[in-house]
């Protein structure tokens, strides 16, 4: 099952009245696509005609609002009269740019510090994608799957194949196709189903684990134990730097420079595609050897920042902290995030005593009233583990007194 981006967008939870004891659970499939010449054509048609309808829905919101003040996004309807090409591909994939953009403007009025202004799509850096929904119709669907291939509107069957089938019950929603830099299309489907809401597991301090991120050992839990994932960036670095020597010695554009940057992109790829399957499995062990998971709010990108031993975004940890929640959640399980502020390094875990400001460079220490030795991420687990037990009992207690 594929996930994007940030993990959990394909799986979201929601209460819904279908039935009592029911929620509705959202499931991603992720296949690859191996359309005809036409087909792929097609794909690159709409691709270029969603960053052309956003560029110009865009930039008519900024005039109107220049103009009166106010906020207006005009439909994509607009701009078929003046750009006939937009009748050649699917009106649900512009349709759908409409909607992102509302939403893109939604999250960055209620919350513009962490959401930027929407900007405008360039060809070279943006990615090549669309969505379109599925509709039903007394015809049948606008979107199903086949034995080898997925039938889209416009596009006919494209032959795809399929790690996995949806399960019985699952109703298609929607489907994003998606092409990477390396030319690969890969299509993301959506399915809806309905499932038994899970019962609420009430965390022990036998059964709930804390964990700390660490740049050298991915993260380190409150027993000592650590995973300790394979580096996969440095044990290819050699072969990226042959790769960039090469490609520093060729013309930009000729056959050979064009090849080289295709090797160069199908091994980052590559590495990409470790990662995930990494965070996958860990966060699905995790998941189901614990009833609940204590970490800190870490935000990477501020990490990222202010951090120089190492690339911190490499390792996939904010990918991995956002699986883990959704599939804790799915088995009525909790990841308790503490705060990131909270001193859990050198507060000693046995006596709670603040010890003075500790180098990141000392792995162990020891506490100046109770002598004991601790190892500096084991110590900060331990602590992340107590607060986040501390705090999700003192939340459910008030909301018993409520």
């Amino acid at each position: 099952m594929g996930v994007r981006g940030v993990c959990a967008a394909g799986n979201r939870r929601r209460k819904s009245p279908i039935k009592d004891g029911q929620v509705l659970q959202y499931n991603t499939i992720k296949v690859r696509l191996y359309p005809t010449p036409e087909q792929a054509e097609l794909f690159e048609k709409t691709f270029g005609c969603c960053r052309y309808v956003w560029n110009q829905m865009l930039s008519d919101e900024q005039l109107f609002y220049n103009a009166t003040g106010k906020h207006f996004i005009p439909t994509p309807a607009k701009y078929k009269n003046g750009a006939p090409f937009l009748r050649e591909v699917d009106n649900q994939a512009l349709i759908q740019e409409h909607n992102k953009l509302s939403q893109a403007f939604r999250v960055f009025f209620k919350n513009p510090e962490s959401f930027g202004y929407p900007k405008f799509k360039r060809k070279k850096t943006d990615r090549n994608s669309f969505t379109a929904c599925n509709h039903a119709f007394e015809s049948g669907d606008t979107i199903y799957i086949t034995k080898d291939g997925i039938r889209m509107t416009k596009m006919g069957i494209v032959k795809a194949v399929f790690s996995r089938r949806p399960r019985s019950g699952w109703k298609l929603k929607r489907i994003t196709v998606d092409k990477t830099r390396s030319g690969k299309y890969y299509c993301y489907i959506l399915y809806e189903c309905a499932v038994k809401e899970p019962k609420p597991v009430v965390p022990t301090e036998e059964t709930t684990v804390g964990l700390k991120y660490s740049m050298p050992h991915f993260y380190v839990a409150d027993d000592g134990s650590m995973a300790d994932p394979p580096h996969w960036l440095r044990e290819s670095q050699e072969k990226l730097a042959k790769l960039q020597q090469k490609l520093s010695r060729m013309q930009p554009g000729s056959r050979n420079y064009q090849e080289a940057v295709q090797k160069y992109r199908k091994l980052h790829e590559h590495i990409a595609n470790q990662r995930k399957d990494f965070v996958h499995k860990e966060s699905r062990r995790i998941a189901n050897a614990w009833d609940a998971v204590c970490m800190r709010s870490d935000g990477m990108q501020e990490l990222s920042k202010v951090t120089k031993l190492g690339n911190v975004m490499e390792a996939g940890f904010g990918m991995f902290r956002e699986c883990l929640r959704y599939k804790l959640a799915r088995q009525g399980k909790q990841l308790i995030t503490v705060d990131r502020y909270i001193p859990t390094t050198r507060i000693c875990s046995t006596c709670g005593t603040a010890s003075s400001e500790i180098s990141y460079k000392v792995k162990n220490w020891t506490c100046s009233k109770c002598g004991t030795v601790h190892n500096r991420e084991v110590n900060a687990a331990k602590n992340i583990k107590a607060q986040g037990l501390h705090q999700y009992f003192s939340t459910q207690a008030q909301r018993e007194s409520a």
